[in-house]
């Protein structure tokens, strides 16, 4: 008997002199500024990594923002101040997602950079460069995962991301399309300003007569800026005439760049399988649902998964709803989170 409790208590002994290893430490969430050099411009940008263990690899994603010069957060200062993509970093940090956002060609530190003298040779297609070396950036990091990277763009940044999609390597596990710019850019502005002088004449500012005319001289002015000729002024109301002035100018050739892409067709050169949210809100005047329809048939013959075109009612352009007109709708979060879980 003697032996036998000897050697248990032996056992017991060598059992609990070995050693437990430690946890992982915790490492909180932080932000980091980066930068990163393409077509010899500094683009400058906040890398957020959320809350993790040491070593963990994280998912992460690109954030890309809307038309026109929206910066890092996805605003216009100091007029237009919404905050979209800080407010996506924010609720994509809630699902452990790591995330970069940058000032793009014109806004924030980045500023023009090498188009700083001849602004006009600035295209479409050198912001698809600056958002591939921005993925590239994000793909390096000690801590995210190189095979579970992400798109995130909203407006004019889902079509980028659509653009990215189907070139980058690896190619990204998901992209998430947010009320995207799903037609060719003149289409959609001719959309745009059809609907408005529509309201206008219901208001009486207009007869139904100057109404047919105005909706004419706007598609012949886009009829004139594909062709590359004047665009005649005569029957558009002055704010209209201005605007296609300004299509005409320094901006042309990012104009004419950026109209040539057809999202629809983008859609082939996506993987099977890759994860894809679009959504569309049911407030959003600028990028109606209707205005997505040829993309998301494009991405079901594509045979991309889920969650598909999701429906945001109330939510308008800049992802808010009537009881959240600061912050992201509850329903944007809700698909993001359909959109980020394994």
């Amino acid at each position: 008997m003697l032996l036998h409790f000897t050697a248990a208590v032996m056992a017991l002994a060598f059992v609990t002199a070995t050693p437990v290893e430690a946890a992982p430490a915790l490492v909180p969430a932080a932000d980091r500024e980066v930068v990163f050099t393409v077509d010899g411009t500094a683009t400058y940008g906040t890398l957020h990594i959320p809350a993790h263990r040491a070593g963990q690899r994280l998912r992460a994603a690109v954030l890309l923002p809307g038309s026109g010069p929206a910066d890092r957060d996805g605003n216009q200062p100091p007029a237009l101040t919404p905050n979209t993509l800080a407010r996506l970093a924010d609720a994509l940090d809630g699902d452990r997602v790591a995330t970069l956002r940058f000032d793009k060609y014109g806004t924030g530190r980045t500023g023009l950079g090498a188009y700083g003298d001849h602004p006009e040779e600035l295209d479409y297609p050198a912001y698809v460069r600056q958002a591939r070396a921005a993925y590239a950036l994000l793909r390096d990091q000690p801590e995210t995962d190189p095979h579970a990277l992400l798109v995130v763009g909203h407006s004019e940044g889902a079509m980028t991301a659509l653009q990215l999609g189907g070139t980058v390597r690896p190619r990204p596990a998901g992209l998430a399309l947010l009320q995207p710019q799903a037609i060719r850019l003149l289409d959609l502005v001719a959309l745009q300003l059809k609907a408005q002088i529509a309201e206008a004449t219901r208001q009486g500012q207009f007869t139904p007569e100057q109404q047919r005319a105005i909706d004419a001289a706007v598609d012949a002015a886009v009829t004139s800026l594909r062709a590359h000729r004047p665009v005649d002024p005569t029957d558009l109301p002055p704010p209209i005439a201005q605007l296609f002035e300004a299509f005409q100018g320094t901006n042309g050739r990012f104009v004419d760049s950026d109209d040539a892409v057809y999202p629809p067709d983008t859609a082939a050169a996506l993987r099977q399988g890759t994860r894809v949210l679009l959504t569309c809100g049911t407030n959003d005047t600028q990028v109606p649902c209707a205005t997505t329809d040829a993309l998301t048939a494009a991405l079901r013959r594509a045979h991309v998964g889920g969650p598909g075109r999701v429906t945001l009612p109330g939510v308008d352009h800049l992802l808010h709803d009537a009881d959240h007109p600061d912050s992201l709708a509850p329903a944007v979060r809700d698909a993001l989170r359909r959109f980020v879980a394994r």
